[in-house]
């Protein structure tokens, strides 16, 4: 049974559970089917109660989920969780009356005089399914751009972060009504009873394994799904960029979060022969940035126990099978606090269970390539990431792999960057994932672009009515010339 699927024999609290967001989600359904049309004011004020409740409780936020961790650094949460979340909901708002408006379109020109447009309408009512690495930022950013294009919103946050979601559920209790915005909290088995309720729409964050479950349960209701996953992200380090800033660049992508970041760089491809430089450039960034990983406040925890003994189990295997672990720090691990100092792996292969799952912590696993064709063809051999880093000045070898890969998203010449543009849109491709959000691509994912036509009173359909004879003839014969 996977993880997700619910237990066949619910316990009583997990059916009222149950019982109790399928009502809320009942409510939700049937306010969406009275009146489809939402407002530009009701959605500027559910913006800017979505803008107030993380603006005002911040330090909440960063106390519940370092707790949550087990130690988050602070300055980590302000900086990837309230501050990106801030401004997804301030591009949103400065944007979203433009997004909302009817597109006029041209007709084809066989009917004119004829008018087309495109109606933005709300879809009704959408599931968001929440993880636990960046659990206030993968929240408020969909639901930013859900609430935008007018619909009302069930979220389900990850159990692996429970005071972080008992914090979001009490908040929206007193910042949102009842039936526009609602809080789910539980276990995996509440989960899977939340993917299976008929959405309009469903957006979930997670692992492709997990990804897969929620597609099949999401399919019983033909429910649209957006999935954003992960996978094994490559950098690419150009054969002449500066090593050491490079090497800067990926260790800080990597180690933001300690590694638990869906697109931190997963390995890096190096120019052969200069694996040994890298690592020591890298050992070079982890002394300056965090020279004591296991007591900084600036490194993060590893989540729980399950996960600090998984990264564990991938170091084991890697070693049992041949690959040479490199310390970049002089800091041991420490199962009580869950603090794992950063390692580098060379000598690895695809056989290693590091380089089969995405490692979603401090291991980088260092490859050689010969040329840029073999940096190519090794990343084109593997399901295509949900990101991909590539350090590169000479602009014909850059292209190249731009053109030449594909990946969810690119940061060149730095890693994490790209999910930050508001006006770009973030997503996957493949195993790491579908559809897109952010700005004006979540308005969009949101939103039924509704096609209407309008005929003219003058026009001349009645030409192609039965019976049909020689003049029908004649024009279709010009019609498909």
């Amino acid at each position: 049974m996977n993880a997700i699927d619910p237990l066949l024999q619910a316990a009583p609290a997990e059916v009222a559970e149950a019982a109790t967001f399928r009502r809320q989600f009942d409510a939700m359904y049937a306010a969406t089917r009275r009146s489809a049309a939402v407002s530009r004011a009701k959605r500027q004020a559910r913006l800017d109660a979505l803008f107030d409740l993380v603006h005002d409780n911040g330090d909440r936020f960063v106390e519940a989920i370092s707790a949550d961790f087990g130690h988050r650094s602070a300055h980590e949460t302000r900086l990837l969780e309230l501050f990106p979340s801030l401004e997804a909901v301030r591009h949103t708002r400065s944007h979203f009356g433009g997004w909302m408006k009817p597109q006029a379109r041209s007709p084809s020109i066989w009917f004119r005089p004829g008018r087309a447009r495109i109606l933005m309408q709300p879809l009704g009512v959408v599931g968001i399914i929440v993880p636990w690495n960046y659990p206030l930022f993968l929240a408020i950013s969909p639901m930013a751009a859900a609430l935008a294009a007018g619909n009302r919103v069930m979220v389900k946050m990850s159990e692996f972060t429970p005071r972080t979601g008992e914090l979001l559920a009490s908040l929206v209790t007193r910042y949102f009504a009842p039936d526009d915005v609602t809080v789910v909290l539980g276990d995996a088995k509440v989960g899977a009873d939340f993917a299976r309720l008929p959405f309009d729409h469903l957006l979930f964050t997670g692992s492709t394994k997990v990804g897969h479950d929620i597609m099949r349960m999401a399919a019983d209701n033909l429910t649209p799904v957006t999935l954003e996953l992960g996978g094994k992200s490559p950098a690419i380090l150009g054969p002449d960029y500066p090593l050491e800033k490079a090497a800067e660049r990926i260790m800080v992508g990597k180690l933001l979060n300690a590694g638990q970041t869906c697109i931190a760089p997963d390995y890096v491809l190096v120019p052969a022969g200069r694996e040994q430089a890298f690592v020591a450039a890298a050992r070079a960034v982890v002394a300056k940035c965090w020279p004591d990983p296991a007591g900084s406040p600036d490194y993060t925890a590893i989540v729980n126990d399950r996960h600090f003994q998984r990264l564990q189990g991938y170091v084991d295997d890697a070693r049992e099978r041949g690959a040479k672990v490199e310390p970049l720090s002089a800091a041991q691990a420490n199962a009580g606090t869950r603090k794992l100092p950063p390692l580098a792996l060379l000598g690895v292969s695809d056989d290693m269970r590091v380089m089969q799952d995405e490692i979603f912590g401090p291991l980088l696993p260092v490859l050689p390539y010969a040329d840029l064709d073999a940096a190519i063809a090794y990343v084109n051999s593997h399901p295509r990431p949900l990101a991909l880093y590539h350090f590169e000045n000479d602009s014909v070898r850059r292209d190249r792999v731009l053109e030449e890969t594909v990946a969810g998203g690119v940061t060149v010449n730095d890693t994490i960057l790209h999910i930050a543009q508001e006006n770009l849109p973030f997503g996957g491709v493949g195993p790491s994932g579908m559809g897109h959000y952010h700005g004006i691509e979540g308005f969009k994912t949101f939103t039924k672009q509704k096609a209407v036509f309008y005929q003219s009173g003058l026009n001349g359909m009645s030409l192609f009515n039965p019976p049909y004879g020689a003049l029908f003839e004649r024009l279709t014969r010009f019609l498909l010339r």
